[in-house]
């Protein structure tokens, strides 16, 4: 607070200094107007929470239909999508401007789940398809030069590999391929690599703030890509190599990764962590080590709200950190199956409550949200194309496991490819 204080002061005096005290004392009372604004907002948000989660029930209780939602967020799509140019270009948001790579992507994703591709024509799939394509490199990554920045060279979070781990899902989603192969997976067929690889990730059952949860995921889903689309059937022993390492990691009394040997306080952390893990287990069926335990961690995450985070105003992804591997495992064990039926059903009020009257959602409510770069940012409660996307395959994987909800009535349209955004029907893992 001292800090604080000192840091204003001088921010103070240097404007007094170049513009005048009256000039000074304006900005001061913009800060001290926008500060109080902000406080108001949190104060408030809690009721405005309630007030949304009330509405929504009360919605359900009415006899809410998934095709009402899904019109909404539709036309949301719609909006977003600029006329007159080749098709499947969009922007992130209403406040946007311009077209980036990764709404595109959202957009195809969403309108895959509500089986939205039944009017398209040849030629605007084939347009939309080139569209994404033209966006990948001799080395595979695909690279957007309108949120070009350092960040997007060097995370893993957001960026060249993290949307490259989006265009293969989005391309899948068009009946589409990926031209190029992904350079990047040559060192997998090297064990010795992957050890050295795997080292460097610091993924243990004991916490480290070097743990990297996210390249595990693209590097994965690209070998699982490379070997069902582009031949590459040396990548099954690489998987398998990796899977070995992180069941060595696995924390037994949680089922997660860096839950520090059971500590609940790690819990939340841990099952956003193995999220990212657990997702390529399905997609190959293989088995996830400590079942009983996992589906505890998971179930311990849910807040009164009906989200998943110990904080009650979870994001899009707290939320199908949880939703995800709930509705997977329902289908391939017995333990506490009633439970997490209740779980997810307390959920579905929760995602609708972050549903805005556009048909869009937000990443958080009472937030504005930068997703990378300022192109893909929505401002306070404004929808997005990256929520809008995440909080629907939400709604998709429950409607899936829960049949009888009036989300389950709905022919959810979702196939077997690798990624995020799959199911396979018989969800029974491997033994």
């Amino acid at each position: 607070m001292k800090n604080k204080i000192g840091y204003l002061s001088n921010k103070f005096y240097d404007r007094t200094k170049k513009a005048g005290i009256i000039s000074a004392l304006l900005l001061g009372e913009k800060f001290i107007d926008y500060k109080f604004r902000v406080a108001k907002r949190e104060f408030l948000l809690p009721l405005e929470l309630k007030f949304r989660l009330y509405k929504r029930k009360e919605e359900i209780r009415n006899g809410l239909k998934t095709e009402a939602i899904k019109n909404q967020t539709l036309q949301f799509i719609e909006n977003m999508r600029f006329k007159d140019t080749p098709y499947g270009i969009y922007k992130y948001s209403p406040c946007q401007t311009t077209p980036v790579l990764y709404a595109s992507l959202y957009a195809a994703m969403t309108r895959h789940l509500y089986n939205d591709f039944a009017d398209l024509t040849i030629q605007e799939k084939n347009e939309w398809v080139q569209y994404i394509k033209s966006y990948q490199c001799d080395d595979g990554w695909f690279r957007d030069p309108e949120i070009k920045c350092d960040l997007a060279e060097s995370a893993d979070w957001w960026g060249w590999k993290h949307m490259t781990f989006h265009a293969i899902m989005a391309l899948s989603c068009l009946d589409a391929i990926a031209d190029k192969k992904f350079s990047v997976l040559e060192s997998f067929k090297d064990n010795k690599y992957i050890e050295k690889w795997f080292k460097n990730l610091h993924i243990k059952k004991i916490p480290s703030s070097e743990t990297n949860a996210h390249l595990p995921l693209y590097m994965i889903t690209l070998l699982q890509y490379a070997r069902d689309n582009q031949t590459a059937i040396w990548a099954n022993s690489a998987i398998e190599k990796v899977i070995g390492l992180l069941n060595s990691e696995i924390d037994p009394n949680t089922g997660c990764w860096c839950t520090g040997n059971g500590q609940k306080k790690l819990v939340n952390e841990g099952v956003k962590i193995a999220y990212h893990f657990w997702i390529f287990y399905f997609y190959d069926k293989l088995p996830i080590m400590f079942p009983e335990r996992v589906i505890d961690s998971v179930l311990s995450t849910q807040n009164p709200y009906g989200g998943f985070n110990y904080n009650i105003n979870s994001s899009a992804c707290d939320d199908i950190d949880s939703i995800d591997p709930l509705c997977r495992l329902k289908n391939s064990t017995d333990y506490k199956k009633e439970e997490i039926e209740a779980s997810l059903n307390r959920s579905i009020p929760w995602i609708l409550a972050n549903m805005n009257d556009d048909g869009g959602f937000v990443f958080q409510r009472g937030r504005g949200f930068t997703y990378g770069h300022r192109k893909m940012y929505s401002g306070y409660n404004e929808s997005n194309m990256f929520a809008t996307w995440f909080r629907t395959l939400s709604l998709s994987y429950i409607g899936k496991a829960l049949p009888s909800s009036f989300l389950g009535k709905y022919q959810w349209n979702i196939r077997s490819f690798p990624g995020l955004q799959f199911w396979n029907e018989d969800e029974k893992l491997k033994k």
